[in-house]
This record gives structure tokens, C-alpha cells and sequence, in this order.
């Protein structure tokens, strides 16, 4: 490996760790910001809706702006976008509701690019690597959600201001992601694999189990990060402080997970990893539905962490290895099935949980998650030209991925 590849992994992951933190920056305060601009309990669900569904329509468009722009210089200023809107976001003040209407307009368009774009040079880095390296970027990504729900946990703690809260972080990841972006590196494109994979198209026929699984696995991740506080502290009877424990353990066992999945990936292989990471999150789930009380609803919640963590790095891997001709593309479509998850999987649990129970709403996620295991195959290398069933090292475009350097 060149010193040019080394710092474009450095530089890619630093920005999953500054899209983790400004993501969990913004969620971990949404009662702050519905208070600070005075939005209504019945509006706020439509601010909320609306950011997924707009990040939709960012991936989309990315897929276009790909032909003609590398992915490298979209991701080097959508990031920049996303944190001036997080700014804009804790800007505002109360009546202002078109002002929020706005920030989060461009954080959603701006994250939609800015996902779709960092996968793009996630993938195509790890197919230049010719080894896993994918769940070493969505660790960096978990560690900066724990990083900014830690700096969130402190700004309610001492009762600082949302710009205040928003504007050391954005000052110092900012001009950081912009400097770093100078490293980033677009690998080229692989061949295409073979007919049965459109050639250098994309057949959604082929692409639709991983976006189902990618579905499934953010219905799943939706529902610990919005329900679990309530169905410790309400189901289980914990008290209101333990009851914020469990997303943070889960957060943590998803960083250990995807710290050593790339390891686990190289000597099991992908379709291996995806099995034992689905198994041991439907057992999350079934632990979670069936607690007698709050410490081992946290063992459930550890167990999520652990297994939800693998599918969506292979996820992307995966949709890259089986249209090597067309990765970019496969990706930007396979991102968009992220949002429809997130915008799922908490009105699904929270109207099953009303209409019938807790306990039994977290068996359907444990259902959905456990449908991976129809689909691991889709996981398995794909035949590339040389006759094998492994990417190998390519030579990436050093000039065009170094933006000029």
C-alpha cells in the first residue's frame, strides 16, 4: 500500500467520524430544538419525516452528479454543507419555524450527498485495498456518534444554547474535513463481473435483496435508537437515568463490532459474518422482547449492538462487489433504502407497541432482520475476470482522487 492510499483511508475516515458526530449532534437534541423554536408536538413529526425523505432525494441526485463529478469533490463539500446546517439548525430562535424548515432542508439534501458519496469512496478504496476495510469506516462513523452524543449529553447537562453546543464542533471539523479532503482517493472503476450483472448497468432485480436487507437492518437500528429508553424505563420498570444506558451501550458494542468485523470478514469470509451478525441480532431482539427486567433488556440491547453493526458496511460492500463496472451507481440507489428504514422503523414500532404491545412489536424487527438469512448469498464474492472470487488490488486513480495532488 502507497503512502497516497494510506492517507485517503485516513482522510474517508475521519469524515465517517465528523458525519457520526454532526448526525448524532442533531438527533440527541431534537426536545431542544422543538423547544428552542417552539414546534408543535403535532408538527414536529413532518420536520422529522421530512430529513430522511429530502436525504432520499439527495442520494438520488448524487447518482447523477456522479457521471460528471467524482464522488471525491462531492463528498468534499457536501460535509462542509452538513455542518454549516447543523449550525443553522441551533441558529434560530423561537417563531422561526420557516428558518428550521430551511436548515434542515439542506442537511437532509446535503447528508443524502454526502452518505451516498462516502460509500462511493469507501467501496471502490477497499476494491483498490483487494481486502475488507469497509467496517473500519462505519466504526469511525459509530465512534463520532458517541463522540457527539457525548457533547450533546453535555450541552443539556450544563444547559448551554444550541449555537453554542454547535459551534466548537463545527469549528474544528470543518476546516479538519477540508483539509483532509484533499486526500481522499477514487479508486477506479472494476470491471464488469459478468452479463448476469447488466455489464456496467444496474439491475435492480439483482440489487433488491440488499436493499431490502439494508431496509431491514436501519428498521432495526431505528428502533433501539428511538424506542429503547422508553421500553426500559416504561416495559421493564427501569428508573429514567438507566433507561438512557441502553442506546449507549448499543453504540458502543456497534464500534467494538465493526472495530474487528473487516478481521473477521477476511477469515470467514462476508456471507459467514452477515449469518452470525444476523443471528446474534434477532437474539437481541428476542431477549429484549422477553425480559423479565431492565439488566437483561440491556444484555438484549448489547446483543444488537453487536450483530446489526456488520450489515450495513457489507451491505454497501457487497452492492459494489456485485457491480464492480457500476458501484457508484448500485450504491446511490442501495442508500436511499437507508432512510426508508429510518422513516419505518419508529412508526412501526411505536403503532404496534400502542395497538398491541412492546414486547411484542420487537419481535417484528427480530423477524424482519431474521429475512438477511434468505438473502446472505447475495454477500458472497463475486467471480471477477481473473476466473477467482476476490477483489484484487487495482490501481487507483492518484491523480483525479487527490483532487490535484
Amino acid at each position: 500500500m502507497t503512502d497516497v492510499l494510506r492517507r485517503g483511508r485516513a482522510s474517508l475516515a475521519f469524515s465517517f467520524f465528523a458525519q457520526g458526530a454532526a448526525f448524532a449532534l442533531l438527533v440527541t437534541r431534537i426536545p431542544a430544538v422543538q423547544d428552542r423554536y417552539g414546534v408543535s408536538d403535532a408538527l414536529l413529526p413532518a420536520f422529522l419525516a421530512a430529513v430522511p425523505v429530502l436525504a432520499g432525494v439527495g442520494s438520488v441526485t448524487t447518482e447523477q452528479l456522479v457521471k460528471r463529478v467524482r464522488p471525491s469533490r462531492l463528498l468534499r463539500w457536501s460535509q462542509p454543507v452538513v455542518l454549516l446546517a447543523l449550525l443553522g439548525v441551533g441558529a434560530g430562535g423561537q417563531g422561526q419555524v420557516a428558518a428550521l424548515a430551511v436548515a434542515l432542508g439542506v442537511f437532509g439534501l446535503a447528508v443524502g450527498a454526502l452518505d451516498a458519496s462516502m460509500n462511493m469512496l469507501g467501496v471502490s478504496l477497499q476494491r483498490t485495498y483487494g481486502r475488507s476495510i469497509m467496517l473500519g469506516f462505519h466504526a469511525a462513523y459509530s465512534l463520532g456518534g458517541i463522540v457527539g452524543a457525548s457533547l450533546a449529553w453535555a450541552g443539556a447537562h450544563w444547559h448551554l444554547a444550541l449555537w453554542v453546543s454547535y459551534l466548537p464542533v463545527v469549528a474544528v471539523l470543518l476546516p479538519a474535513a477540508l483539509v483532509g479532503s484533499r486526500w481522499y482517493v477514487d479508486g477506479e472503476p472494476g470491471p464488469a463481473a459478468d452479463d448476469r450483472a447488466g455489464g456496467t448497468g444496474v439491475v435492480f432485480k439483482l440489487l433488491l435483496p440488499l436493499c431490502l436487507v439494508m431496509t431491514f437492518a436501519y428498521i432495526g437500528d431505528s428502533t433501539v435508537s428511538n424506542w429503547s429508553a422508553k421500553y426500559l424505563k416504561d416495559v421493564l420498570g427501569s428508573s429514567e437515568q438507566l433507561a438512557t444506558v441502553p442506546y449507549n451501550v448499543y453504540m458502543v458494542t456497534t464500534l467494538v463490532g465493526r472495530a474487528v468485523g473487516d478481521h473477521g470478514v477476511r477469515r470467514l469470509g462476508a456471507v459467514t459474518v452477515v449469518r452470525l451478525g444476523t443471528l446474534v441480532a434477532a437474539g437481541g431482539f428476542a431477549v429484549v422482547a422477553v425480559a423479565p427486567g431492565a439488566w437483561i433488556g440491556m444484555l438484549g440491547f448489547t446483543l444488537l449492538g453487536l450483530g446489526l453493526c456488520v450489515l450495513v458496511p457489507q451491505t454497501f460492500a457487497a452492492a459494489g462487489r456485485m457491480f464492480p463496472g457500476a458501484s457508484d451507481t448500485a450504491i446511490a440507489r442501495l442508500n436511499i433504502f437507508n432512510y426508508v428504514g429510518f422513516l419505518i422503523g419508529s412508526p412501526l414500532v411505536g403503532a404496534l407497541g400502542d395497538t398491541w404491545s412492546y414486547r411484542g412489536a420487537m419481535l417484528v424487527p427480530m423477524v424482519l432482520v431474521l429475512v438477511t438469512l434468505v438473502y446472505a448469498r447475495s454477500f458472497a464474492a463475486q467471480p471477477d475476470r481473473y476466473g477467482g472470487g476476490h477483489e484484487r488490488p487495482r490501481t487507483a486513480d492518484v491523480g483525479r482522487g487527490s483532487n490535484g495532488l
